[in-house]
């Protein structure tokens, strides 16, 4: 919750302006997902399961091991499965639970994973990354190009983003993601919110996804591959 003292510049700004109030709405809705996450991460069982992604897995394996950046990284099965393939992984996520089961998988695993526990807006490199990816990676809207835009300055010239998250066509389906529509993806806002990458190439997909107990079943998606 907010403080008495951010109550009161909250209203102090919304006098001056609805820009200044941003950096606020900010903190309490990355505050309301790291809760969230939290919990969903502190159960025994992992959420998503401990294989990795399906689509990650196939592009890394097509890829010469470099330096990779893995927002939003949960529980860590992305980033165990690339680690154990020679990449050198850096991962971040909101939650304290999600770390403590990815360096659990990672201890499993005999792998070394850097993990920081950070918010999106407020992490910072001194290396740039040979390749991001962005997996299931949803925000709400006003977050969102503030996000994907302060993370990929760390993605290096001739660097590669690759991207799959539910399309709003997922919405109802039962498969997993958010149920709010305004933060599931389309090609054309995929491809606004990229736009600098060139080539990009964005394009939905009908999936069966099989993750955990939360991904499971039919699902349409949007996928993504773009050099910086």
């Amino acid at each position: 919750m907010f403080t008495n003292h951010v109550v009161l510049t909250l209203k102090i700004q919304l006098i001056l302006g609805v820009a200044s109030v941003f950096p606020y709405f900010c903190y309490y809705k990355l505050k309301c997902m790291k809760d969230f996450w939290n919990q969903r991460y502190a159960k025994g069982e992992y959420a998503y399961g401990t294989e990795p992604n399906a689509f990650f897995k196939a592009q890394l394996d097509q890829r010469t091991p470099g330096r990779l950046l893995l927002p939003a990284e949960g529980e860590g099965r992305n980033a165990v499965y690339a680690a154990m393939k020679g990449w050198d992984v850096v991962a971040f996520d909101q939650s304290e639970s999600g770390k403590t089961k990815a360096m659990k998988l990672a201890h499993q695993a005999g792998v070394a994973v850097s993990y920081l526990v950070e918010d999106a807006l407020a992490v910072h490199f001194t290396a740039d990354f040979d390749l991001i990816f962005y997996g299931y990676f949803h925000v709400p809207p006003t977050l969102l190009q503030p996000i994907y835009t302060h993370l990929n300055s760390f993605l290096k010239p001739g660097g590669i983003l690759l991207l799959e998250g539910f399309s709003h066509k997922n919405l109802g389906r039962g498969s997993g993601g958010p149920q709010n529509e305004s933060m599931l993806f389309s090609t054309h806002g995929i491809t606004s919110l990229l736009h600098y990458l060139d080539p990009l190439r964005v394009w939905e997909e009908e999936i069966t996804l099989n993750e955990g107990p939360f991904h499971q079943g039919s699902a349409c998606v949007i996928r993504g591959i773009g050099v910086k």
